[in-house]
């Protein structure tokens, strides 16, 4: 099984290379090229940063999107979108204007407004994941979360995890054979390693 593991200068790549070859993987490709991500049997989008920077590399590199697009929409590769990995499935995202996404999943990326003043932006550290909607990926616990900015998913039944900080957000998403966790499962230790074997071992 061969896993694209996208190369657009926006991601955390070695750890997610690493936590991917860890989890069970063999054969792992970071990859900046359209053919390699056709070729694959499943695909993770990374992503660090801001939305507007990671949108704008990831559709700078010629025929990624419709690659993407091709293999996901077309083929119906499994796929994992990692924190701006995920936020980029969106239509739009606000940070720094506004930018549109992949739009896979309706809903807009917007920052983070706690309810309570003491709660820090962004929100870093360890904090729960709470099941929503059933979905054979997603599993209670605590994960590992960096980020400033939030997907507002405008159906309810495309969100499969939550969190809390001050107020309820979106901690993963999913719809046929996409999936995008705002958490780094990379740096979820153990409960992030089962997160990837499962994504490793998905048949949707």
């Amino acid at each position: 099984m061969t896993i694209a593991l996208i190369d657009y200068g926006a991601g955390n790549l070695q750890s997610v290379h690493n936590a991917l070859l860890a989890a069970g993987a063999q054969d792992v490709r970071v990859t900046a090229d359209p053919a390699v991500v056709l070729a694959a049997d499943r695909i993770v989008l990374p992503g660090v940063g801001a939305f507007a920077h990671c949108r704008d590399a990831l559709f700078g590199i010629d025929g990624m999107v419709d690659a993407l697009t091709e293999a996901v929409e077309a083929k119906a590769l499994p796929f994992l979108g990692i924190c701006v990995g995920m936020q980029l499935l969106a239509t739009t995202g606000e940070e720094h204007g506004v930018h549109t996404g992949l739009g896979w999943i309706d809903g807009t990326v917007k920052r983070l407004e706690p309810a309570d003043p003491a709660a820090k932006v962004p929100h870093m550290g360890w904090n729960d994941v709470v099941a929503a909607t059933p979905h054979d990926l997603l599993i209670p616990g605590e994960a590992y979360f960096l980020h400033s900015y939030h997907f507002a998913v405008t159906d309810p039944g495309h969100v499969i995890a939550t969190s809390d900080h001050a107020g309820p957000i979106v901690a993963a998403v999913a719809r046929d054979t996409i999936v995008g966790v705002q958490f780094h499962p990379e740096k979820s230790q153990a409960y992030g390693l089962a997160f990837l074997k499962r994504f490793l071992d998905w048949r949707p």
